[in-house]
């Protein structure tokens, strides 16, 4: 299904259980039919009879086959459609988001969705509504599966995901050598930093209004750092253009963990105000390097900001996008006067605050949940 985040989620999940002395297996659709047709109208067509028609047949047959303790895992809730087969035996669902199942039914007006992706989205969720235990990266993610997802389930735990990179703050000399080595400027200044893949979700014409606000009341406003896709809507070159001549926003793509850390340590401020999210990895992130974090008061983001962010209201359709970004300055600006004092004491209490979400938490968590639903269903 080309796929990267699942298949990795799945090798950090199975790669800790088998170090735990558990054995491991991956199944996955294979592709029978669909090199025969890849070059044609009908590639997509035929992976559909790769996922829904022959993978079914040989998880039937493995099945058949298991050895008795065994514990099915999904990845992901999307597996929806292939929950009924293993409804009977011992399973965990993982639920990341409900974001385009929201989409699909309405609640999300700035990303419509189409019929057919309606249809498969229902699709989906008839098959996850199936599950009995679930495993979800949020409290939202949890409320959304009852609320949208008509889930009822026996188990539903919240595992917040864990940094799958050492985030710590960097001293600047090395933090600067570190962005240089990556081919980024070295800013001994600062800057205001963004990091997100340009979604709708991202707000990114919101992130750069903002700064057009902040840049306007400047002579000299920090510069801002999008690590972001260049940008290509209407909206976003939009507002680029409302811009001041005194503001300077610049994006980059394709940088490494290692830069992203140097980066979230050189940043006075990080900007991320998402209109949605499923978990919302890039405000740990910068926590971890200590860096104040403006996001969104909405779920889950002011879940995992906690106490420690700054909180502006969803920009919904129909607000003033005007007074929402002058809202976002405001804010902006009271980050960087922050009293240097009161900057040390935040920014131990914020690198406190994301230690909470380690790889080994999370890899605790799950497990368990797997002895928990092995033990309700023994």
């Amino acid at each position: 299904m080309r796929s990267q985040s699942m298949p990795r989620f799945a090798r950090m999940i199975g790669g800790a259980m088998h170090a735990k002395g558990y054995q491991v297996d991956y199944w996955a659709p294979d592709a029978f039919i669909h090199p025969l047709f890849e070059d044609t109208r009908l590639a997509k067509w035929a992976g559909y009879v790769d996922q829904y028609l022959i993978f079914p047949l040989q998880v039937r047959a493995r099945v058949l086959r298991r050895q008795k303790d065994t514990l099915y895992v999904f990845c992901d809730q999307a597996l929806g459609p292939w929950v009924p087969l293993v409804k009977h035996l011992p399973h965990v669902v993982h639920a990341h988001d409900l974001l385009a199942l929201r989409c699909a039914l309405g609640q999300i007006p700035q990303n419509p969705t189409s019929w057919t992706g309606r249809l498969y989205q229902r699709y989906i969720r008839r098959g996850f509504q199936q599950a009995k235990h679930f495993i979800c990266v949020s409290k939202r993610t949890q409320d959304d599966l009852v609320e949208h997802g008509h889930v009822q389930a026996e188990t539903s735990r919240v595992v917040y995901n864990g940094l799958n990179f050492p985030y710590k703050p960097l001293a600047h000399g090395k933090a600067m050598q570190t962005l240089i080595r990556a081919g980024l400027p070295a800013t001994d200044q600062g800057m205001i930093l963004h990091v997100g893949g340009g979604q709708w979700y991202k707000n990114t014409a919101g992130v750069i209004g903002l700064y057009a606000q902040y840049a306007s009341r400047h002579a000299k406003p920090l510069p801002l750092w999008m690590i972001s896709p260049q940008p290509s809507s209407p909206t976003v070159v939009k507002a680029l253009a409302q811009v001041p001549s005194q503001g300077c926003v610049l994006f980059y793509q394709g940088i490494d963990s290692a830069a992203l850390q140097a980066a979230y340590s050189v940043a006075k401020a990080f900007l991320f105000p998402s209109l949605a999210e499923g978990f919302g990895w890039p405000i740990v992130e910068a926590q971890a390097c200590g860096c104040p974090v403006i996001t969104t008061d909405d779920a889950p983001m002011n879940e995992i900001a906690g106490p420690l962010a700054r909180y502006l209201p969803v920009l919904k359709p129909g607000d003033d996008p005007m007074h929402w970004a002058q809202q976002g300055a405001d804010a902006l600006d009271a980050v960087l006067n922050t009293a240097d004092d009161d900057q040390r004491v935040q920014r131990e209490r914020r690198i406190a605050w994301a230690a909470q979400f380690t790889k080994q938490a999370a890899i605790e968590g799950y497990l368990s949940v797997y002895r928990s639903v092995f033990g309700s269903t023994s």
